[in-house]
Parts: C-alpha cells; sequence; structure tokens
C-alpha cells in the first residue's frame, strides 16, 4: 500500500492519535508517497476541465497540504496562486516544492473555517480535504469560501461516485469510518477523518443554502459505472 518512502505503521499510529493539525505535521514530510495525496490524474483532469471554464486570475487551494492543487491553480491563473492550510508541516514541504518545481505562490497557514481573506479570489479548489469535517461543520465552511470569492467566482472540487455495497471498498470505508468513530469516543484529541460523511446530496443542499448556483460535471476520463453514471464528478460551484 505505501513505498518504501513512505510511513511506517507505527508512524501512522503515532499520527491517528494525534489532533488532526499534529497528525499532519509528523506524516508532512512523507505525505507525498502515501495514498491520501490525491493522484495526478484527477489533478489533471481537474485542470483540463477548469481550464474550459476560465480564464482566472486569482487562485485559493483550500487545504492545500503540500501543494499538489497549488500546481494546477498554476496552470489555470493568471495573476495569483495561494495555498492555504492549518498543518505548518504541511505547508514547509508545500514552500520547498515551490522553490524548485512549483508555481508562483504565496502560503497562508490558516483554518479553512475561518479564512483570513474577502473577495479576493476567482476560483477555489479543494482535493481530498472533505473527510476532515462533520457534516455540522459544511455550511460554515461553505460560508466561508463564498465569502473569499468574488461575485461570479467558482468553487471546484472532484466527488468520486461512492462505491456499492455490494463491493469490498464499501465494506472497507465503512469498517475505517466504524474504527474512527471508537478511537474518537475514547480518545482525545479526536481525529477527524471520515470517508463517508461528504454526501454529494447533502454537499449540493449546504451549496445552494450558501449562496452558490451548483453544477455537476462528469470527468470522462474515468469512465463510466456499468449502469453509466460517472465514476467521478467534478463540483462547480458559483457565487452569485
Amino acid at each position: 500500500m505505501f513505498s518504501p518512502e513512505g510511513p511506517t505503521l507505527r508512524e501512522l499510529a503515532v499520527q491517528a492519535l494525534s489532533s488532526v493539525q499534529h497528525g499532519y505535521d509528523l506524516l508532512a514530510p512523507k505525505f507525498d508517497h502515501t495514498p491520501f495525496r490525491t493522484p495526478d490524474s484527477v489533478l489533471s483532469a481537474v485542470a483540463s476541465a477548469l481550464k474550459r471554464t476560465g480564464p482566472y486570475d486569482d487562485g485559493l487551494d483550500l487545504c492545500c497540504g503540500t501543494g499538489a492543487g497549488t500546481d494546477v491553480l498554476g496552470r489555470l491563473c493568471r495573476r495569483s496562486v495561494t495555498g492555504v492550510d492549518f498543518s505548518a508541516g504541511m505547508l514547509d514541504v508545500a514552500r520547498r516544492r515551490a522553490e524548485t518545481a512549483g508555481p508562483r505562490a504565496a502560503w497562508v497557514r490558516a483554518d479553512a473555517r475561518a479564512l483570513p481573506f474577502r473577495h479576493a479570489f476567482d476560483l477555489v479548489v479543494s482535493f481530498g480535504a472533505f473527510g476532515h469535517f462533520l457534516p455540522r461543520e459544511l455550511p460554515g465552511l461553505f460560508g466561508q469560501v463564498h465569502s473569499v470569492l468574488r461575485p461570479g467566482g467558482t468553487f471546484a472540487f472532484p466527488v468520486l461516485a461512492p462505491p456499492r455495497p455490494t463491493s469490498p471498498a464499501f465494506w472497507m470505508l465503512l469498517g475505517f469510518d466504524a474504527v474512527m468513530r471508537v478511537r474518537n469516543a475514547l480518545w482525545r484529541p479526536p481525529f477527524v477523518m471520515y470517508y463517508r460523511a461528504f454526501r454529494l446530496g447533502d454537499v449540493r443542499r449546504e451549496l445552494e443554502r450558501a449562496g452558490f448556483r451548483v453544477d455537476l460535471r462528469a470527468l470522462p476520463e474515468f469512465g463510466t459505472r456499468s449502469e453509466g453514471s460517472p465514476r467521478v464528478r467534478m463540483v462547480v460551484a458559483r457565487a452569485d
């Protein structure tokens, strides 16, 4: 599951028994060698889809981690790129990557639920971060994103089709979430990471309540499931 450069089982256990912030500080040097990093194929598909809807001047990578999504913004934004994350360790890795290979970028340490910007961006993207937010936090999170976008700005992120109950992946994710709930009931501080808490119907409803017009676009690079539905969609939310 992990490359030789990735974290050991012991290191993952230490991370899981930490807070989300401290856990990612610990994981940061090896994060890009884990399956938790968004695959390049997804990043490229989102970049290609958004290129057809631009151009954009200023972009924000929400919960940027080590900066993979910020690379996407570097291909799309003409003026500025900003990455925001609450893990100092992840931001340190992102800065070092950008010095040699990444786009021009500013790095800001902040909580996505209390962003230090107002009407500053035309495009906000996020990759693989939403499992760290409980369903009750979505209204505040999406309200923050709406507040940092200029009128008509775009909030975009990919969503994978959920596995079917007949698939091993469904039961694996269900089991992971159950383990995390037990862990959080018995251990403090909590580590919020739930794969099945981010449901597309709830997400769409909360985006609309926050003032977005929501469109779902298939990413054809990933094909369709047996009944014809897309394997991967991109949520495109426009700020009114």
